[in-house]
């Protein structure tokens, strides 16, 4: 299989992102697999496809690493929105895309004629327990609930924005094994689509400093949707104001949830490179 492609980063969130309306791909797990190793592919945190859509002006699949499909990703989509702006495919600075989370709308910001970052309307957060889904809370919201992971007590805030999050308030981010506790999150029985476990220090009350786990991706230096669930459940637990910057291992995004309902993100979006794959006898 051969075809073109471009390699961006929304704060070292870094993805393939294939144009979808001039390349013909099958497969899509096994070839996000293949793509996304580090070591043998050309390595990134997923693959994400610009395809056509019968019910927005783009359609957005995304892939992990391990070849599972996520609903969403906000780091994804800001990514996503500017590569098809500068594709020309689209001459709109605010436009529609469909994912598995529903139509979404990224907002392009520029100056000086450049894109300089990208805003999504992420929708309302979801907090109802059988709709994120937790287990054994039925419909109402898990805020400050207890939860044990390897023997070890934690306090869990659980929010859904189109994929499901585990927000853990701690006294000291660098002190926390990430790697160790991080898979025994995505995997505990409470979560039955697994989870994506966000662990977040409060730095001050608009300022909050927060590492992932991503369903399917290990830990990642950035994560759209996670930084929105992670302001959600912060003002949840009257810890911080309800426009927050989110400060992650690779760089900062801008969370809002505003007076509508809706959560707002802004941050960053980049072409790192831009590539040809060929696939020959299952080699690079």
């Amino acid at each position: 299989m051969e075809f073109s492609f471009t390699k961006w980063q929304g704060c070292g969130n870094d993805f393939v992102l294939v144009n979808c309306f001039a390349e013909k791909l099958t497969d899509y797990a096994a070839l996000a697999k293949r793509v996304c190793d580090r070591h043998y592919g050309i390595g990134a945190d997923g693959l994400i496809l610009l395809l056509p859509s019968t019910k927005a002006d783009f359609r957005m699949r995304i892939f992990n690493t391990d070849g599972s499909e996520a609903e969403m990703c906000g780091n994804g989509i800001r990514c996503f929105a500017r590569c098809a702006y500068e594709a020309g495919l689209t001459d709109k600075t605010e436009f529609t895309v469909e994912t598995g989370a529903g139509i979404l709308v990224p907002k392009l910001i520029l100056s000086a004629g450049k894109v300089v970052s990208v805003q999504v309307d992420m929708g309302e957060p979801v907090l109802e327990a059988d709709r994120i889904p937790v287990a054994g809370f039925g419909s109402r919201r898990v805020v400050s609930e207890p939860i044990e992971v390897l023997g070890q007590r934690y306090t869990m805030t659980c929010v859904s924005m189109g994929n499901p999050h585990c927000v853990v308030f701690v006294d000291e981010i660098g002190a926390l094994p990430i790697e160790t506790v991080g898979p025994a999150f995505e995997t505990h029985a409470c979560f039955p689509r697994k989870v994506n476990a966000e662990f977040v220090e409060v730095r001050d009350r608009t300022h909050l400093r927060m590492r992932v786990w991503e369903r399917g991706a290990a830990v990642t230096l950035a994560c759209g949707t996670g930084s929105c669930a992670t302001l959600t459940a912060a003002v949840l637990n009257g810890l911080t104001e309800r426009r927050a910057e989110i400060e992650l291992d690779g760089g900062r995004l801008t969370v809002e949830w505003a007076d509508n309902g809706h959560l707002y993100m802004t941050g960053p979006a980049e072409q790192v490179f831009a590539g040809h794959f060929a696939d020959k006898e299952g080699q690079a």
